[in-house]
């Protein structure tokens, strides 16, 4: 038969093909002829007809036409029924050949996992009438369930070789072929494919179908590692956003704290939305006893002249604090040591404001630290770099120090400190003398036991109280050297003094003694 009907697809290809054939197929093509009047059929051949927007394109048109020049004998296959299904409903398909073709799709589950992928990536490129048609849909779901029920490391009901996709797809190029992987991510390379955009509808059909939170986490940490590199900038920015929303609506639990991190230093010079970094920071904070001090070691914003970002690790703090509320306290400690990690770090930083470094020490409640030892020579270290520092700002920071929480060793370097407002020694000393006159009350008030062979509940108890009175002794020793230190030193000066005041007298003796001898003698 003549090729009498030229087809532009899409303004990226032309065909040649026969109209009588195409119209005896498609219902399109057969009422565009007929609607045409006698008056304005064209009389020069061939006639040409513009398809805009045909479902994917050059090649799925050329997949139509060969259907149609085997009369319908085109073999059916999982790799060409969804260009056909979706050709076939723009073309307006007589209802034969398209029951014909539906038929062949419900038997999606049959389909091996490597045509279930093949088949996603046609609906990736059939979009959005591959979405309006249900065909998006019904492909994610089938391969989800071999991803869920999989008992195996990889897929083992086919090899990609069994299918024969020629379409827009080389599955022995896209598809993962790895064998002998324990891996239990088997499957994240071979979704690696998908746009942003699709993207988000397929991990919303994971969530709907109750796939393992924890699984779709690292899928999309995975996703965005392995696939940003290959992305424009406005398309890296587009995935950070969505892989944070779709993290979000995950159980937190699941999250990676370390994945969070990594996605954090991504989207910091993407500069994502406000919103989707409030959502990240927020994330981070809830998980921020699972964070390591490099985590947090963020850098500063180019031309802050600060070293660290410590704005952001404030926000951290405080989505943590809120997130903890009334849980319970281990978490809070794990944050705290952290924290006096943290600021024994940036203590050093010139740059550092001291407003930024008290908000930094007071951020935590001061009971969630048992020991305030590193807290005080994280300001030591602050005041030996921030000589300029004022006597308010000083005591401002200081006011996160519990004295009784101190060591004897810190709280006699304390007293001695010239560094420290002469405020804050007094107020370590007067801690330190109640702390002890409230412990010898105490042991007056109740007197120690003897400790019997059986320990029962009370011994036990009082056992415990004659160890924190050692120890509250060795306290007291310290703050007695920290409070004689001075008094040592007046006993010097006094004894200087002592010792100018005896050679007066001595010279002053001398001297009597001369003028006596020399003076004449009245008797003999």
């Amino acid at each position: 038969m003549a090729c009498d009907l030229e087809v532009d697809v899409n303004g990226e290809e032309t065909f040649f093909v026969s109209k009588e054939i195409l119209s005896f197929f498609s219902g399109r093509t057969k009422n565009l002829f007929n609607t045409l009047s006698p008056a304005v059929k064209p009389v020069t051949f061939p006639l040409k007809v513009i398809l805009h927007e045909f479902p994917g394109g050059a090649e799925a048109f050329e997949l139509f036409a060969q259907y149609c020049y085997s009369f319908g004998n085109l073999q059916i296959t999982p790799c060409n029924i969804l260009p056909l299904l979706c050709a076939a409903i723009f073309m307006e398909v007589n209802e034969p050949n398209l029951v014909k073709f539906t038929e062949y799709f419900d038997t999606i589950q049959t389909w091996t996992w490597f045509d279930l992928v093949a088949g996603l990536k046609q609906c990736q490129e059939l979009f959005p009438l591959s979405e309006k048609l249900g065909l998006f849909e019904k492909v994610t779901g089938a391969l989800l369930e071999k991803v869920a029920f999989s008992n195996d490391t990889s897929p083992m009901d086919a090899s990609p070789d069994s299918s024969m996709c020629r379409f827009s797809c080389d599955t022995k190029s896209t598809i993962s072929t790895k064998t002998g992987t324990n891996s239990r991510n088997w499957w994240f390379e071979d979704l690696g494919f998908l746009k942003p955009e699709i993207l988000e509808k397929v991990v919303k059909i994971m969530v709907s179908q109750k796939l393992d939170h924890g699984a779709i986490a690292r899928f999309l940490f995975y996703y965005l590692k392995s696939g940003v590199s290959s992305f424009t900038t406005e398309e890296k920015k587009y995935a950070t956003e969505a892989t944070i929303g779709l993290l979000d609506s995950l159980n937190r639990e699941s999250v990676s704290c370390r994945g969070l991190f990594g996605i954090l230093r991504i989207s910091v010079p993407l500069k994502i939305n406000l919103s989707h970094r409030d959502k990240l920071e927020a994330m981070i904070g809830y998980k921020l006893d699972q964070a390591t001090l490099d985590n947090l070691l963020i850098p500063a914003p180019v031309g802050s002249g600060s070293l660290y970002d410590v704005n952001t690790v404030l926000r951290f703090l405080g989505y943590f604090s809120k997130s903890i509320m009334c849980e319970v306290i281990p978490r809070l400690k794990k944050v705290t040591s952290l924290m006096d990690l943290y600021l024994a770090e940036v203590a050093p930083d010139p740059a550092l404001k001291p407003t930024k470094f008290a908000e930094l020490t007071s951020a935590l409640p001061p009971l969630a630290r048992d020991c305030h030892d590193s807290l005080y020579r994280a300001i030591d270290i602050f005041f030996q770099v921030h000589t300029r520092s004022t006597e308010e700002e000083k005591t401002k920071i200081c006011s996160a120090i519990i004295y009784e929480k101190l060591t004897s060793e810190c709280c006699k370097q304390l007293t001695k400190n010239p560094k420290f407002p002469p405020r804050t020694a007094i107020q370590a000393l007067a801690s330190q003398h109640s702390m002890l006159k409230n412990l010898l009350h105490e042991s007056n008030s109740q007197p120690l036991k003897s400790i019997s062979s059986n320990y029962d509940d009370d011994q036990v108890i009082l056992y415990a109280k004659r160890v924190d009175l050692t120890m509250e002794n060795e306290n007291l020793k310290a703050v007695l050297e920290g409070m004689h230190w001075r008094v040592m030193e007046l006993e010097k000066i006094c004894g200087k003094l002592k010792g100018q005041m005896t050679n007066m007298k001595s010279s002053r003796k001398h001297s009597s003694i001369v003028c006596r001898s020399s003076l004449p003698r009245l008797c003999s």
